[in-house]
């Protein structure tokens, strides 16, 4: 009787296994049914690199937390392209722009929300995932996606290093978050590399894609947590266009490869100004066909004098920790002098203006900003410049670091009791520091740009070396 028992017992729980493999993923080696086979490895992508770095991020909590829910949703909506992209055949131009704009939008609020946390004890961890996440776009690139995501990993590696630097012998949580989240953009590459070489792999069958097409069920729930469902589908054209759709127009028109110069004429021999010269003095445009690489404008437009954007106005106001100096231009006698230690100051989009900031304060970045002028008494922290042309900087007390990273044109002017500075800088050109001479003046030495990097046996040993000129 026992024995009866133990059989019928066995039976139901095959009888239950089996009903779970016919379901959505994978049962042991068998694979879904009715899923694509770069949708299933996909999902492995989902259930290894991401599951892990959504666990650790997690534990580590805060706003770390938070934005790997976001870079999470992102995948997922990526994941519903493909899921479309595997059951329909290639779409026009709009219904494909219309296709993306759910992983456009997500992008940005990654992004955004970086932004908005600046003050954060977790920045570089935020500014690694801001600075990648991007690569969620490689859909729309042909017909080169792999290297375009292995570029915007490449753009994580400031941040990562700085997070490995501090943490390296203090917490290794951190660390295995550095390795976890760089492991998704790897993972990528060689999913990629192996399914979506020269581009997004379309269906040969099946009904052609349109915008309001349907993606099949997420993945087994163990998978990965359930993030955020993804955004609604774009509602029709409005009067108001914003970034992430110029995004995805720009995304759109990039994936047609080769086919985008389909609609330009032939220029023949008759028509060239070199081989006619009197062809020069004629008037009128020498162009025609269509222009390459532009975002199409609504069908309607309810209010044109909505068209363009009005500028922002310009701010210099504290709010709560952070001074925040936006869109200045023009404006030489910008003064913070009401400062505490536990301050930070933000400026962004300044142009052809000066900003002296007295006391003593935690942080300064600058962002965006151009032919600016920055003099500063103290920071505690690090003084960050960050995507800006032509900026110049003069430290009065000290400061600890200075970070340049995508800057081109930079002059750094030290005074005496920061010369033990740690300058780092990256992706940058055109860097200067300018050192304090007994006389007052300053000697100017340049950044090095250029490096030799060679094998010693053992190890990349990497040198400075001279512009050969």
């Amino acid at each position: 009787a026992d024995m009866e028992r133990l059989v019928e017992r066995l039976e139901k729980a095959v009888e239950r296994l089996e009903t779970v493999c016919q379901g959505p993923g994978m049962c042991g080696d068998a694979p879904a049914k009715g899923v694509a086979q770069y949708v299933q490895a996909f999902d492995a992508l989902l259930a290894g690199p991401v599951a892990e770095y959504t666990k650790i991020s997690k534990e580590v909590g805060g706003d770390v937390q938070k934005h790997a829910e976001m870079v999470h949703a992102g995948l997922m909506s990526e994941r519903a392209l493909l899921v479309v992209a595997s059951q329909h055949q290639q779409p026009s131009e709009n219904a494909f722009s219309d296709l993306l704009k759910p992983i456009s939008e997500q992008i940005q609020a990654v992004q955004n929300f970086r932004e908005k946390n600046r003050g954060s004890k977790l920045f570089n961890h935020l500014s690694a995932v801001s600075e990648s996440i991007p690569a969620l776009g490689w859909v729309a690139m042909a017909p080169k996606p792999g290297p375009y995501v292995k570029e915007m990993t490449d753009a994580a590696m400031f941040y990562t290093n700085r997070i490995l630097k501090e943490y390296k012998d203090v917490d290794k949580k951190q660390v295995d978050w550095v390795k976890a989240y760089l492991s998704i953009w790897t993972e990528l590459q060689a999913y990629i590399k192996e399914y979506h070489t020269t581009g997004l792999t379309w269906s040969k069958t099946g009904p052609v894609a349109t915008a309001g097409a349907k993606a099949a069920p997420a993945p087994p729930a163990g998978l990965a947590p359930p993030p955020p469902g993804p955004p609604p589908p774009p509602a029709p054209v409005s009067s108001s266009t914003d970034d992430s759709a110029s995004r995805s127009a720009l995304f759109a028109q990039i994936n047609r490869g080769e086919g985008i110069t389909s609609g330009l004429r032939h220029v023949s021999d008759d028509m060239k100004t070199h081989k006619n010269p009197a062809l020069k003095n004629q008037g009128g445009p020498v162009r025609s066909g269509p222009k390459p690489f532009t975002a199409p404008k609504p069908a309607c437009n309810a209010n044109p004098s909505q068209g363009s954007s009005p500028k922002a106005p310009p701010l210099l106001e504290l709010e709560g920790k952070k001074w925040r100096v936006e869109n200045q231009e023009n404006a030489t006698n910008l003064v913070i002098s009401d400062t505490e230690l536990k301050q930070v100051a933000y400026v962004f989009k300044c142009t052809n203006s000066t900003l002296q900031i007295k006391g003593k304060i935690n942080s300064i970045t600058l962002d965006n900003c151009k032919k600016l002028g920055l003099v500063f008494d103290d920071v505690v922290g690090i003084v960050e410049i960050i995507n800006s042309r032509d900026v110049k900087v003069q430290v009065m007390g000290k400061v600890p670091t200075i970070s340049i990273n995508k800057t081109d044109g930079c002059h750094v002017y030290l005074s005496k009791s920061s010369l033990d500075c740690e300058i780092v800088s990256a992706k940058s050109s055109e860097m200067n520091v300018l050192i304090p001479t007994e006389g007052g003046d300053f000697t100017e030495f340049p950044v090095p740009e250029q490096f030799k990097t060679v094998w010693n046996g053992q190890k990349l040993v990497t040198t400075v070396t001279e512009i050969a000129g």
